[in-house]
């Protein structure tokens, strides 16, 4: 017996031996790829030795003797520390994922190669101005400079996922920057999936007139009546399952709800207490551990600019230079149309054009699948655009038999001079030369703030689609591809785009919401983003008659609902206070205790507090509630509160209370019985959940912000070193955004919103301010893989200064790239 114990002991003494070993082993290969910050290396393609200076939060500042020295210096320092993540992106943007990770990816790989975004990339290359091609070139040689370094001193293959998934990474191309910027307007882009969402549920509802409710127009005037669905297809089906996307981080193909946001105002100087001009920007995209941004410095030939890069592209995206700042916000432009093509019968290789029938422009297209035999596609494009699988989109649901889809969308430009207009915005002076330079920008579109010494400014920026006055369906729901009045008609004058210059108020902002009023087809879009928050939005912006700096960020890190203010005393209007008191632990008591609560709360969206998540979870009840009867399975669509429609039930606009009464039920219900139901059902959750102690809740605990690797994050053990969770306040449609996953289990995860935050005061430019959600390495075993996530979390920012002194005196390292022979 004491022999089998010996041995046993020293079997377990071995086995942690072992796994001793293996951690360490781990720990040393990963750690080999990370960067040596303060070093002097040769590389081959700069004329002149490149300086990168890092200062304390790890932003690069890049000194150069020529502006594409300065976009190698980029290049480099993005490769050091986002390798994977640029690698991915390019991945993504040619359909090549499934190359690493097998057939789990193999349906977005089908849909990017149909889009055909990479190879309209390069070909877009040939058509930017001399001074980008340059820059593309320089940036390209940069990453491929980092690129040799790692295979000449064996660096750990770059990052530590490259490890996990061996595959080889070919150099970087200029045209590979074009294809990761149309990669974003894919994330960014949602009105196809409105189109198809609107003629499913049109085709669902018994009664038309609900569609105005369900998916309802900002208000406003202006908007012509629509034909339904039926009467353009009458073949369409009434009900057809949808195929979703794979749940899967990987994916660029946005949810609904999710297609871009985000928030900008300026101040001009007489509402400026310094008497400069102020801009602020925060830009909300999906949460992804490390950020899709990357702060950088770049000291060109006509000055610094320091601000928010994309990983990939050498452009600081937001930011500011010393004479001028400039901010992004989704601009939610009608860019997308979905043409139904009609197929010859006789010949399925053909469709039906105004002109008689035409073939399809196709072409074949193999894609490599890990660990399973390659697959071969057809890609076919029509003269509206590339033909989609009715596996995608949902787009089966609403394509007749005897017909396919395409899809007409500004971004498959093979023109795309965006490259060329964002190089021109950053060399601007003034804010009516960076307009001016916008022209040449085609997509994805967005809303430019800017800010000089002394202007502010914003113009919508993007080509925007010319449309027939007689289109059949306004662009709002699929159309005949074959009808010549339902075709573009190339690009609208760039003048025509909203611009706004120096406001008698001398404040300009957006957030997403509606920013003209103008009839079809001048109209910009019938699909606008947020409308609560720029409510908000505008009582801070006027509470005050001069704002600061320190005002602009109070206005970016609110946390009070327009929403929650508006909606609730409509809910419970004859619930407040009913009834006498009721015993405790049972249902009627805990109503009781959440009304209370929620008639003292005055809707701020604090991680802290209780309401928020009572608030939340009623909401979100009630509106299952409304619509599930009507809708059926369509319902699990509508995974956001839309606060308009419940707005609309609640005020009973054009008999919109109808949605009340469950169809299926005998007796009639009224709007307060399915309130109270829906809170009823919401307390019942939220005690499965959390716990029946309502005044113990807390927000933050529901409303986890979830900083996510695409990849690690995924793998046990792991993904507690590589995601970051963060307790958060905001929601869905407060300023300080979090947007709601709105997926069971945890339907109030935060993860979308300002994965980079910026104020910029130009009477004293170097006070500006910045933040990132994450950190800047995309290196897990680096102290600056989540070094700005708390900071980012508690509110607080770090200096933008471009001061080159300042950036040395407390830098973690300079790097010398010195030309080689």
């Amino acid at each position: 017996m004491a022999l089998l114990f010996r041995w046993l002991l020293r079997l377990a003494a071995a086995l942690v031996g072992l796994v001793v070993l293996a951690v360490i082993l781990t720990y040393y290969l990963a750690s080999q790829s990370l960067p040596d910050y303060d070093r002097d290396i040769s590389v081959r393609g700069p004329s002149a030795p490149v300086e990168i200076v890092r200062d304390n939060a790890n932003v690069p500042h890049v000194f150069g003797a020529s502006d594409p020295d300065v976009y190698f210096g980029l290049g480099f320092a993005h490769a050091q520390d986002r390798l994977w993540q640029m690698t991915i992106l390019r991945r993504t943007a040619q359909g090549r994922l499934s190359e690493v990770f097998g057939e789990r990816t193999l349906r977005i790989d089908r849909l990017l190669r149909r889009l055909d975004l990479y190879r309209l990339a390069q070909k877009s290359f040939e058509v930017q101005d001399d001074y980008t091609k340059a820059a593309l070139r320089a940036y390209a040689a940069g990453v491929n400079a980092r690129l040799d370094q790692i295979n000449e001193e064996a660096l750990g293959r770059g990052a530590p996922e490259m490890f996990l998934f061996r595959t080889p990474v070919a150099p970087w191309q200029p045209g590979d920057s074009i294809a990761i910027i149309k990669l974003m307007a894919l994330r960014l882009s949602g009105h196809l999936d409105n189109e198809v969402l609107r003629a499913r549920t049109q085709l669902m509802l018994d009664d038309p007139a609900r569609l105005a409710d369900i998916l309802p127009d900002v208000p406003g005037s202006g908007i012509a009546a629509l034909p339904e669905y039926a009467a353009l297809f009458p073949q369409a089906a009434r009900y057809a399952r949808a195929d979703p996307m794979p749940e899967t981080p990987l994916s660029p193909f946005p949810k609904r709800g999710f297609a871009g946001a985000s928030n900008a105002w300026t101040a001009a100087p007489s509402r400026s207490a310094s008497g400069g001009t102020l801009l602020a920007n925060d830009p909300h995209l999906g949460f992804t551990a490390p950020a899709i941004w990357y702060l950088a410095r770049l000291e060109l030939q006509t000055g610094g600019v320091i601000g928010g890069t994309i990983p990939g592209v050498p452009v600081v995206m937001t930011g500011r230079s010393q004479q001028m700042g400039w901010g992004l916000t989704t601009a939610n432009l009608d860019d997308q149309d979905v043409f139904i093509e009609k197929l010859n019968p006789e010949n399925p290789g053909e469709y039906l054009t105004p002109d008689g029938y035409k073939e399809f422009d196709s072409r074949p297209s193999i894609i490599e699948i890990k660990d399973a035999p390659p697959i071969t596609l057809t890609l076919r494009w029509t003269e509206n655009g590339p033909v989609l699988p009715g596996s995608h989109y949902a787009l089966n649901t609403v394509t007749p038999p005897g017909h396919v889809a395409a899809l007409g969308w500004t971004a498959l430009s093979p023109r795309d001079t965006s490259m060329t207009a964002a190089m021109g915005l950053m060399r601007a002076e003034t804010v009516q030369e960076a307009i001016d330079v916008a022209e040449a920008y085609i997509a994805p579109a967005q809303n430019l703030s800017l800010a000089d010494r002394e202007t502010i400014a914003m113009k919508m920026i993007g080509a925007v689609p010319k449309r027939d006055p007689r289109h059949q369906s306004q662009g709002r729901i699929p159309a005949p591809g074959w009808r010549a009045e339902n075709r573009w008609q190339g690009r609208a004058a760039y003048e025509a785009n909203p611009e706004f210059v120096s406001p008698k108020g001398g404040l300009l902002g957006n957030t997403n919401n509606k920013m003209v009023e103008r009839p079809f087809p001048n109209h910009i879009s019938f699909v606008w983003g947020d409308t609560q928050r720029v409510h908000r939005w505008q009582r801070l912006m006027q509470s005050r008659q001069v704002h600061t700096r320190d005002s602009f960020i109070e206005a970016q890190l609110d946390p009070v609902s327009f929403t929650a203010r508006s909606l609730l005393p409509l809910i419970g209007a004859d619930l407040w206070f009913t009834g006498a008191a009721a015993p405790e632990g049972t249902p009627e008591r805990q109503r009781q205790i959440a009304l209370t609560l929620l008639a003292e709360w005055n809707g701020e969206m604090n991680e802290h507090l209780p309401e928020p998540l009572i608030y939340a979870a009623w909401l979100r009840a009630l509106q299952k509630r409304l619509i599930t009867d009507e809708l059926g399975p369509l319902a699990t669509e509508f995974k956001h509160v839309e606060p308009l429609f419940i707005e609309r039930v609640y005020r009973d606009i054009g008999g919109a209370s109808a949605w009340c009464d469950v169809r299926q039920s005998a007796p009639e219900e009224t709007c307060t019985e399915i309130a109270r139901m829906a809170l009823d059902d919401a307390l019942v959750w939220i005690g499965e959940t959390y716990g029946t102690a309502l005044e113990s809740l807390r927000w933050g605990d529901a409303h986890q912000a979830a900083h996510d690797h695409p990849v690690l994050g995924e793998i046990p053990i792991l993904r507690h070193f590589v995601n970051i969770r963060q307790s958060t306040s905001g929601g869905d449609n407060t300023l300080q955004r979090g947007l709601t996953s709105g997926e069971d289990p945890e339907p109030f995860q935060n993860v979308h919103g300002a994965g980079y935050r910026g104020v910029y005061d130009f009477a004293d430019p170097d006070s500006s301010v910045f933040i990132l959600s994450t950190g800047q390495s995309g290196h897990f075993l680096s102290r600056h893989y989540d070094d700005m996530a708390q900071l980012w979390r508690r509110g607080e920012y770090i200096p933008m200064s471009l001061d080159a002194d300042l950036a040395r005196a407390a830098s973690v390292g300079v790097t010398r790239l010195l030309p080689r022979e």
